[in-house]
């Protein structure tokens, strides 16, 4: 009778997880070509998509006002790049105000990326919020009328999507309830993005803030991937249809220990390979507030380590394509043509990072360079 019962019940279960198809084959298709496109051999993601707050930031580093014809003009200096780019980058994630702003000659941001051939994306959150109950930990909103904003953003252009969830490590952070809670809240934009036929960008980031070893970043970095992964499991994500923007395994900025790329890349890779389904169609990660030399040093350094990596290894970088750019402009007419050719050379730096052949240049670890804020938020 035991064995009986026990059959039954798992029968019953077997029916009552069953999914019923979220996605057509059509949809999965669309999603999962653009996933491959955004990260095709050489390419990376810029991330333009700096909220209004974050650039105020910024331009106050070079003095210039924080005004949205400000704000146009230096975007501007970006997409205006010439056919250099088309093959290092793939995407571009718009804020919201750049995805409806036109250039000097008045065509659309949109429009000029688009016709070189590169995907448009979108920052769908709204920013962190405190979790409470926790000890600082924070949240990410948003997901209240993101099917509205994402059937709107389609219709504009965009075809994939953004969202920042943040960790901290400390000695009691993160807590369980942070990781899992992050990690809903990131299966849940995916599956609302994917109904709309908009590829998802997952992005976890754990902080660098503190003075934690290679190893804690690395352990921790498993604990948040393997929730998230669980998460989008749990919500019938298609994996195939998205990508993963997650930190680099680097110490914290305060430790004591400085640590190699090879190292770095081994224990990113390592962390990967535990908790990441070779389904996933691209990681592209964010730079963490490393120095742009940094940052290009350590993805040549994961995409030549000697361990199996079953998915395409790429970059989605905000200020290290763009600190040179913006140290270059600092707000004059007279200085975009230097601006632009600054952000071509990261480009090209890190297009060949991402194929293992950047050689590197001569500041690495110019920590004076670091465009890193302490627990920076959007």
């Amino acid at each position: 009778t035991c064995r009986h019962f026990t059959g039954l019940r798992d029968n019953q279960s077997l029916r009552m997880t069953h999914q019923s198809p979220t996605l057509s084959e059509a949809q999965k298709r669309e999603l999962h070509e653009n996933a491959l496109r955004i990260v095709s051999p050489g390419k990376g993601i810029l991330a333009a998509d700096e909220s209004v707050g974050s650039m105020a930031k910024r331009l106050a580093q070079v003095g210039v006002e924080n005004t949205e014809e400000n704000r146009r003009q230096y975007r501007q200096i970006l997409f205006s790049a010439d056919d250099r780019i088309n093959n290092c980058i793939g995407g571009v994630i718009f804020f919201h105000e750049t995805l409806y702003q036109h250039s000097d000659n008045g065509v659309a941001f949109v429009k000029m990326i688009r016709d070189r051939g590169i995907l448009v994306g979108i920052k769908v959150d709204k920013g962190v919020v405190p979790l409470a109950g926790t000890s600082g930990e924070t949240t990410t909103q948003g997901l209240d009328g993101l099917s509205e904003r994402c059937a709107q953003y389609k219709k504009d252009g965009a075809v994939f999507a953004k969202w920042r969830c943040v960790l901290k490590i400390s000695d009691t952070n993160p807590s369980r309830l942070a990781i899992t809670e992050n990690a809903n809240v990131l299966a849940r934009y995916s599956s609302i993005c994917q109904q709309h036929g908009i590829v998802p960008i997952i992005e976890p980031e754990i902080l660098p803030d503190g003075d934690h070893d290679l190893k804690r970043s690395q352990y921790i970095t498993e604990k948040v991937l393997a929730a998230v992964y669980k998460a989008m499991s749990d919500h019938h994500v298609y994996l195939e249809g998205t990508l993963l923007k997650p930190n680099m395994v680097t110490a914290g900025h305060s430790c004591s220990t400085k640590y190699s790329p090879e190292e770095v890349a081994m224990a990113t890779v390592t962390a990967l390979r535990r908790t990441v389904p070779p389904a996933v169609t691209g990681v592209a990660f964010l730079s963490g507030g490393q120095s742009e030399e940094e940052a290009s040093v350590h993805l040549n350094a994961i995409n030549n380590c000697p361990l199996a990596k079953p998915w395409i290894l790429t970059f989605s970088f905000g200020r290290a394509l763009q600190a040179s750019a913006l140290r270059a402009w600092r707000g004059h007419k007279e200085n975009e043509k230097a601006a632009t050719e600054q952000f071509i050379k990261r480009a090209e730096a890190n297009s060949l990072a991402c194929q293992g052949k950047y050689p590197g240049g001569d500041n690495y670890g110019d920590v004076g360079h670091r465009s890193y804020g302490s627990c920076y938020a959007y």
